[in-house]
């Protein structure tokens, strides 16, 4: 894994470099080693953030956590995206979609019953997709719905999370 390390208000330590490739390294068994990890760590006030985005084909696994010391935030960011990819990776609809992970990663059993904690994102890049793709992106970002260009019909579709872990297509009408 290649880690872009910066920060934002705060002087990134050999230290915090340090912390971040040992917790965030741990995942390298999931990822292919070409697989960059960006990680932006800032400080507001008191508020020390730590947000990583990862970029793989088709998809983008982004965790932020926010507390009083970055080491802590670093700590808590692994576990959100640890379980961010146990949790989806039977989302994944083919080999071909599973972009950055490894082969044993797909393969290995996961355990669906751990809790889910939703993630921000501040922005997303529009790419042609299907529905199905669309759900897994959403799932992997974390959010209840997500905006999607259909490859299909060429159009801006919606999905989004309905009760009893089922989905919903919006589909404009002009």
């Amino acid at each position: 894994m290649k880690f872009i390390i910066s920060g934002k208000n705060i002087e990134v330590t050999e230290g915090l470099r340090d912390a971040v490739q040992e917790k965030i390294g741990k995942l390298s068994r999931y990822f292919k080693e070409s697989t960059e990890i960006i990680v932006t760590m800032s400080v507001e006030k008191e508020r020390q953030k730590i947000e990583v985005t990862i970029p793989m084909k088709g998809n983008i696994i982004r965790a932020e956590q926010v507390s009083s010391d970055m080491y802590v935030s670093i700590d808590l960011v692994e576990e959100i995206i640890e379980r961010q990819l146990r949790r989806y990776k039977n989302k994944i609809i083919d080999k071909k979609q599973s972009g950055g992970f490894t082969p044993e990663f797909i393969e290995d059993e996961i355990d669906e019953d751990e809790p889910v904690k939703i993630i921000r994102t501040k922005r997303f890049a529009m790419k042609p997709m299907d529905a199905e793709e669309a759900c897994v992106q959403m799932e992997l970002l974390g959010h209840d719905f997500f905006v999607f260009r259909n490859s299909e019909t060429d159009e801006v579709n919606v999905v989004y999370k309905r009760k009893g872990n089922t989905y919903g297509v919006i589909e404009p009408e002009f």
